[in-house]
């Protein structure tokens, strides 16, 4: 590259000029700009993006793991604005509107056994923090007023209002908000590659992971415990899936303990793991589960809880309501956009479509274990995360300061100048997380795969 290309390629473009100047963005560090052009993306066609610079590049993240039909689908698009044409916006504040109505029907008819109550939200933390609502009402409503309490896991995510951070599992996502809202409680999750615990055994595993959840239970006192949150494929600390048996173990101690098991997939529902619903997959039936991103592919906003009819039919009761609710939450344009996201999804196979290419995702991302960065590849359908490590040999992680060069320093803008989007990841121990849009195969596998080499092979240098 010449000096004056080197120029251009350094000069912001107006976007990037103007967000430097007035966007603020979501967990991102500002004081890097403007001297550090903002990345603008400008337009996305089928599993790539393109910058301002006309640069395309994998989406190997689906956004945020949103964009499950891939970037570019005038079918989604066209519902939008036809919706829109129609109706363009009323609350469902007691009202209701044609989409919301079809909409809360459908995800009724595709969630498991007789979770068939569906509230609307505009995104995953609201979804969370309306069941952590109703948990506490519900028991309320019961007579039990005193069952108030969560149980999560370590390191879990599980969104940004102050009910949902508390859930969260990160603590220094949390210290900068503290106090937050009383009564959220961890226990160990299921990271086989790093607890000691791990013998080989992954029932044992499991069996072991699932007892601190009952004993998180019984050491905070059942008749205080509402609720036990967790993801079917832990999120934060690099997609950590259940072992076998441990999912169904988490539900019989919480029907043991009278305590409501929600299912958190806001990441793992709508194909992410090849079934509408990844608790399907998982083999468990939750009292609640709450969901968003995938559910439009990311062409409008909308999240859900969706309640089983135990715990709706004390809402059911004379005079009772659930005083909680969202401007936005059931929007009829994104209810439109849903119904025809999962129409395509349908129309095309795509949850068959992960379920028959899963395997081969995980075996080109195995590739990289020949890497001496490279510790340990995890996931499970199209939701993957490969876990960097300092010495493979003791599995020693990365100090502060090496974290830093690595993960906010070198990796975003490497991957990202190679051609890859992806999310380098510290809030357990480092990982590269992967979760490509569903229409993917084989080949985008075989780019992530060459991309990722070539960049962790680069790290070595800043290391």
């Amino acid at each position: 590259m010449t000096t004056t290309e080197q120029s251009v390629a350094s000069t912001p473009s107006p976007a990037a000029d103007s967000a430097a100047r007035n966007l603020w963005m979501h967990f991102a560090r500002m004081g890097d700009h403007p001297a550090r052009p903002v990345p603008v993306i400008t337009r996305g066609e089928g599993a790539y993006i393109y910058d301002d610079r006309d640069r395309r590049i994998l989406d190997g993240l689906s956004g945020l793991f949103v964009v499950q039909a891939g970037h570019g689908r005038r079918e989604l698009a066209d519902a939008a604005a036809t919706q829109a044409e129609t109706l363009s916006y009323f609350p469902v504040w007691g009202f209701a509107t044609p989409p919301a109505a079809e909409l809360a029907e459908r995800l009724a008819d595709l969630a498991p056994g007789d979770l068939n109550r569906v509230f609307f939200t505009t995104g995953g933390g609201e979804a969370v923090e309306s069941a952590w609502k109703v948990a506490k009402q519900y028991f309320k409503l019961r007579g039990e007023p005193a069952k108030h309490k969560v149980i999560s896991r370590a390191v879990a995510y599980h969104g940004t209002p102050q009910g949902a951070l508390a859930i969260t599992g990160v603590p220094k996502m949390k210290k900068d908000f503290e106090p937050l809202t009383p009564g959220a409680f961890r226990a160990a999750n299921t990271n086989a590659y790093r607890n000691p615990q791990f013998d080989g055994d992954p029932e044992g595993f499991g069996r072991w992971a699932a007892d601190r959840i009952e004993e998180a239970i019984l050491f905070e006192g059942p008749e205080t415990v509402a609720a036990v949150f967790l993801e079917p494929v832990q999120n934060s600390g690099g997609c950590l899936t259940p072992p076998p048996g441990y999912l169904a173990r988490v539900r019989e101690i919480c029907d043991r303990h009278d305590v409501l098991l929600v299912s958190d997939e806001v990441i793992c529902a709508f194909g992410r793991h090849g079934h509408t619903f990844a608790c399907t997959k998982f083999g468990f039936v939750p009292d609640i589960i709450t969901c968003a991103k995938g559910m439009t592919s990311g062409y409008s906003p909308i999240g859900a809880m969706i309640a089983s009819e135990r715990v709706m039919e004390p809402f059911l009761a004379d005079k009772v309501s659930f005083a909680h609710g969202y401007t936005f939450g059931g929007h009829p344009v994104s209810a439109a956009v849903a119904l025809a996201n999962l129409d395509l999804i349908e129309r095309e196979r795509l949850n068959q479509r992960v379920l028959d290419n899963e395997q081969a995702l995980g075996d080109t991302l195995r590739k990289l274990l020949d890497l001496p960065i490279v510790g340990d590849v995890r996931g499970d359908g199209y939701f993957w995360a490969i876990e960097l490590v300092k010495d493979k040999s003791t599995r020693e992680t990365f100090d502060a300061a090496e974290r830093e060069r690595l993960v906010r320093g070198f990796l975003p803008a490497a991957l990202f100048g190679n051609g890859l989007y992806c999310r380098p990841d510290d809030r357990g121990d480092v990982v590269i997380q992967l979760a490509p849009p569903l229409i993917c195969g084989p080949a985008e596998f075989a780019e992530m795969e060459q991309i990722l080499r070539q960049t962790l092979t680069d790290a070595a240098g800043v290391l």
